[in-house]
């Protein structure tokens, strides 16, 4: 139940935090604006549970940032390479009235690279007692398939 401070509008609960951890679909790109500034956009793939027949989906996430020191990490990591970024979902709008186009991106406030060993995600922990004898494959990240280029 929310309390009476936070109906009156003395507190807030609204929170847009995102966390990602996934791969690099690709390099980085950066656009320069009218307003001098420059955009850095990227993608990062992140794989969902298994789905029910079996097959594990991904999610091919756009991100940008406004950062230079963001995007100067982001332009050090090649294609496939683990990423963690963090920053808050956005819905930007483009084009004119009559033909609006509604994204949604993740603004990037800090990324850094991600060194752990990812596995999949309804593997089951691998066993310390069983030795090298364990579940290795769980521990292999899959490959993804480069996702093709939106227009």
């Amino acid at each position: 139940m929310i309390s009476p401070e936070h109906r009156q509008g003395r507190k807030t609960v609204d929170r847009n935090e995102v966390l990602l951890v996934g791969r690099l679909s690709a390099a980085a790109e950066e656009h320069a604006l009218p307003s001098g500034d420059t955009v850095t956009k990227w993608r990062v793939i992140v794989r969902r549970r298994r789905h029910r027949r079996g097959a594990a989906l991904t999610d091919s996430i756009p991100c940008v940032t406004f950062n230079p020191e963001v995007a100067a990490i982001v332009r050090t990591l090649k294609p496939r390479d683990c990423i963690e970024v963090a920053g808050s979902f956005r819905c930007r709008v483009f084009g004119p009235s009559a033909a609006k186009v509604w994204r949604y991106e993740v603004e990037v406030s800090s990324a850094k690279p991600f060194e752990a060993e990812l596995t999949e995600p309804d593997a089951p922990a691998p066993d310390p007692s069983a030795g090298s004898e364990g579940n290795v494959t769980a521990l292999i990240p899959r490959q993804v398939a480069y996702l093709a280029r939106a227009a």
